[in-house]
């Protein structure tokens, strides 16, 4: 059965037994129990959008769950011992995968929305925030920090606030000072994502029970230090040593969690660099953590190298056609749309269908995904299967490197009903099988490609824009390289005309002088410096 068949049969059963689960806990404890259980609100806002690109992100791209909808997008709340902890208030969770900018009105309407709900429901013991901490709106600065400051004008000071992020976001003093717990993914490709916001929700569910109340000491320490996600993979070294520290530490007397952040390279803000924070009660322990683990950052700041062999774009095509290996993948890392990319910039399919080696049938296979082409879409769809078809697709957003490019070719597949693409076509030109989206979209599973009846584990080429391969086509992989495209998540940040991060910033001063790494004390929340 395809996993997109188990993933619907899972959401819904763990939506019957949520039923079943909340009927038996709204029917079992004494109303003096209840009254005793923490009440939380579930709140998350998130994106990842390059302030280098072109695009804008409107409010319809954003996915969001409401109410009880929530209860079936976290998975671990299918675990009755969690839902039984507390009084649970869903709001609203909005995200959208990475892209451009957000434009104020969409950023306010969804503000907006989401603490109309949170004003419903109040008091509150607790707010779990789930947000991504890298979105960028038009003239604001530090968004998370805005809108964690707007949450805490609803429901106060005395409430708990557990903030869970991914290592991709940026933390700056406003959001530090405003979270009570705060947190973040170890792993990069993210597989612990859902791990991590189970352990910011079970420390504050935690500091509720045992009436601890709000940690007595943060301490967050600034890193000068701007790399991208593909330099700081933790499957190599020297991440995967340095995140490995970071449970270990957690260990201690006295200290209830830490985080590193990587930050977010392809926006142009001063939050924008390494931070890493510990908190918990006892001030030297939580101190001294933060700055361990601050400075094994800084010492092993000269190995960070890419997580996979790089090249040009015409340097990882020789080498995939004369392999031998299938599937040989290539990284299109320039435009990857799920680090912010716009998702549509045609330079690179323009340069592999110029290849000679791609103008047959007979050809190597290559699998190009994608590029968004709403003009070919409505004429493959009107066409059918079979027929030939020419549009332009792609540039129309980001066409800074490449126009719109015509191409013509032989509609294979028609498939509708994605919630990204909404729409996806597959076109042959040559030997090449360019997937083309109403909308852009990632291609992240095999699953992406067979439903499209295309077999990725006997293609020659497969292409796809993206950074570092999410794991399921990382285990697919005979070979890969990253190809050194251009686009708005450019991976040579020197290329990038950066204005407003604070400098020196490594590596982009490269001899600057040693940083002071002392931590600094955030204020605990609602308590003047």
């Amino acid at each position: 059965m395809p996993k997109i068949k188990h993933t619907q049969m899972r959401n819904k059963l763990n939506l019957f037994m949520l039923a079943l689960i909340l009927c038996c806990v709204g029917c079992s404890p004494s109303p003096e129990a209840q009254r005793q259980s923490p009440h939380i609100a579930l709140v998350g806002l998130g994106i990842e959008s390059s302030t280098f690109s072109p695009a804008q992100t409107h409010e319809d791209a954003f996915h969001t769950w409401e109410g009880d909808e929530i209860f079936s997008y976290y998975p671990f709340f299918s675990d009755s011992a969690l839902l039984q902890r507390a009084q649970w208030s869903p709001t609203k969770i909005s995200r959208a995968i990475p892209g451009g900018i957000v434009p104020p009105k969409t950023y306010e309407s969804l503000v907006g929305k989401t603490l109309d709900l949170l004003k419903q429901n109040q008091p509150y013991d607790g707010v779990f925030l789930d947000i991504h901490g890298a979105m960028s709106v038009v003239g604001l600065d530090d968004p998370e920090g805005d809108f964690i400051e707007r949450i805490r004008e609803v429901v106060g000071y005395e409430t708990l606030i557990s903030t869970s992020m991914d290592l991709h976001g940026n933390v700056s003093w406003r959001l530090a000072e405003n979270s009570d717990l705060i947190t973040c993914y170890r792993l990069a490709p993210h597989e612990d994502a859902w791990e991590s916001r189970q352990r910011a929700l079970e420390n504050l569910v935690d500091r509720l029970e045992s009436e601890k109340g709000k940690p007595a000491y943060k301490a967050w320490i600034p890193v000068p230090i701007l790399l991208p996600g593909e330099k700081t993979s933790t499957r190599i070294e020297p991440a995967k040593r340095l995140y490995a520290a970071v449970a270990p530490a957690t260990e201690q007397e006295g200290v209830i969690d830490a985080a590193i952040w990587v930050g977010y390279a392809w926006a142009d803000e001063p939050r924008n660099h390494a931070v890493v924070m510990a908190y918990g009660d006892d001030q030297q322990a939580v101190g001294e953590t933060a700055e361990q683990l601050a400075e094994h950052f800084w010492n092993v700041r000269n190995e960070f190298s890419f997580v996979a062999p790089t090249g040009t774009l015409d340097e990882c095509l020789d080498q995939a056609i004369e392999s031998k290996k299938k599937p040989f993948f290539i990284s299109d890392s320039g435009d990857n749309p799920t680090a912010g990319g716009a998702g549509d910039v045609t330079w690179t399919l323009t340069e592999v269908l110029k290849r000679p080696e791609f103008k047959s049938t007979s050809g190597p296979s290559l699998i190009y995904a994608s590029i968004p082409g709403p003009e070919l879409i409505e004429k493959a769809v009107e066409a059918g299967i079979g027929s030939k078809v020419e549009a332009h697709v792609g540039g129309i957003v980001d066409d800074r490197y490449a126009p719109p490019l015509l191409i013509s070719g032989t509609v294979r597949a028609i498939v509708q009903g994605d919630k990204n693409a909404e729409t996806e076509v597959v076109v042959r030109v040559g030997s090449v099988d360019v997937i083309v989206t109403k909308k852009r979209k990632p291609y992240h599973t095999e699953a992406d490609f067979t439903r499209l009846g295309l077999n990725p584990r006997e293609t020659d080429i497969v292409m796809v824009k993206i950074g570092y391969l999410v794991p399921e086509l990382y285990n697919m992989q005979a070979d890969w390289l990253l190809a050194l495209t251009p686009g708005g998540v450019d991976q040579d940040l020197e290329r990038l005309d950066y204005q407003r991060i604070n400098r020196p910033m490594f590596p982009l001063d490269k001899d600057m002088e040693d940083p002071d790494l002392s931590a600094r004390f955030v204020p605990v929340s609602g308590q003047d410096e």
